[in-house]
C-alpha cells in the first residue's frame, strides 16, 4: 500500500539506480504503475498479460516480434498485446512509464 501523497517523477527518476532497474510508484485499483530507466537493449522477453508504455522524456523504441518496430515520443502510449514477444530499446537515456499487473515479471514468463 503506498501512502496517499503526491509523486514526484522527476525527483524519483533522479534516485533511478540504472538502467532497466524498475521503481513501482503507485498501485491504483489492480495495476501498479513502474517507472524506469531505458539506456541500451532488453532482452526479448512476453508477458502474459498486456503491457502499457507511457514515453516520459527521451525517446526509445519498442521491437516487436513479426511487426515493423514502434518509436515512442514523450506523452505517447503503446499497449504491447499479452503475448507478443518484445524488447524496449534506447540508444540514448529514456523515462517510461508502465502500467501492468503486480504480478508481472520483468523479464517476461
Amino acid at each position: 500500500m503506498f501512502p496517499m501523497e503526491k509523486i514526484n517523477i522527476a525527483e524519483v527518476i533522479a534516485t533511478l539506480p540504472g538502467p532497466f532497474q524498475p521503481r513501482d510508484l503507485a498501485t491504483p485499483n489492480d495495476s501498479v504503475i513502474r517507472l524506469a530507466r531505458l539506456h541500451g537493449e532488453f532482452p526479448w522477453h512476453h508477458h502474459d498479460e498486456d503491457e502499457l508504455f507511457l514515453c516520459w522524456d527521451g525517446t526509445f523504441r519498442l521491437d516487436l516480434q513479426d511487426h515493423a518496430p514502434i518509436t515512442l515520443h514523450p506523452g505517447e502510449i503503446f499497449v504491447v498485446p499479452a503475448g507478443l514477444e518484445h524488447r524496449p530499446v534506447a540508444a540514448t537515456p529514456a523515462h517510461v512509464l508502465m502500467i501492468e499487473r503486480p504480478e508481472t515479471k520483468q523479464h517476461g514468463n
